[in-house]
């Protein structure tokens, strides 16, 4: 095995971890006022509303399921009956699906923010360059899913890239210290470039507005209601009367405050 193979599968995927775990150390602990996702709705909204809202709930299945074909060995879903078959034929419907839905999403957001002068002025170079990279990794792995399924059956390639076999042990054994490059050196081109512009993306992950992701505001399930008070004092003085006379009001009571 080669240095650079050595340097690629081993080397640049643990850079790149470390830059992630430390990233957000540094992150959180030196800069928590620019933890926020930079949002630009004042700029555009249209474009936003749809493309978030395609590209997160897309990104949240894929998520999912590359949890189910990296960290789940293969072995977890034979033991209980699923055959290989019947998980492919699964990850390619429904990674298709999802995955086009984030690509759309993510395409809309890149489109608004290079096609908005207003947007485009404000934007800074990370930005540009996360949203790009973000559009690359999804591409790749659409082609991947897709395209490479397509490939082998037109050029008949004996068997299907099983990615479990190979891509998920490989990424388990990094978290195990013992890494394998020896798993990746053989994986077709598609899901190297696949592979490697992800883990570019987690190492730039601390410094981007990613950071975002991980501020989940929970809180808000158990915060009080805030009241927002009108900007005219005589309307809210009327109200406040109103509510007040309302309020203490004595029911059953007639005229002269007696009860009838």
């Amino acid at each position: 095995m080669s240095l650079w193979d050595q340097f690629l599968w081993v080397i640049f995927p643990y850079l790149c971890l470390a830059s992630f775990v430390i990233g957000h150390v540094f992150r959180y602990r030196y800069d928590q006022y620019g933890w926020t996702s930079e949002s630009s709705e004042l700029l555009e909204r249209r474009l936003l509303m749809w493309g978030a809202m395609l590209f997160h709930w897309g990104l949240l299945f894929v998520f999912i399921g590359h949890v189910m074909g990296l960290l789940v060995p293969v072995g977890f879903y034979r033991a209980i009956g699923v055959s290989d078959h019947a998980y492919h034929l699964l990850s390619l419907w429904a990674g298709s699906v999802v995955g086009a839905v984030a690509l759309v999403g993510i395409l809309l957001l890149n489109l608004r923010r290079w096609f908005v002068p207003r947007l485009r002025r404000r934007t800074s170079t990370m930005k540009f360059t996360i949203d790009a990279l973000l559009l690359v990794v999804i591409v790749l792995g659409m082609a991947a899913t897709v395209g490479y399924r397509v490939y082998a059956s037109q050029y008949e390639l004996q068997g299907e890239f099983e990615y479990r076999e190979t891509i998920g042990p490989w990424f388990r054994s990094l978290f195990y210290f013992s890494p394998q490059p020896e798993l990746m050196v053989g994986a077709p081109l598609i899901f190297q470039l696949h592979t490697l512009s992800a883990f570019l993306l987690f190492g730039l992950w601390p410094y981007s507005s990613l950071v975002h992701a991980w501020s989940i505001p929970l809180g808000y399930l158990r915060r009080g209601y805030i009241q927002y008070r009108s900007r005219d004092p005589r309307y809210a003085l009327a109200r406040e009367r109103s509510r007040r006379g309302a309020a203490t009001k004595v029911p059953g009571a007639g005229r002269g405050g007696r009860l009838e």
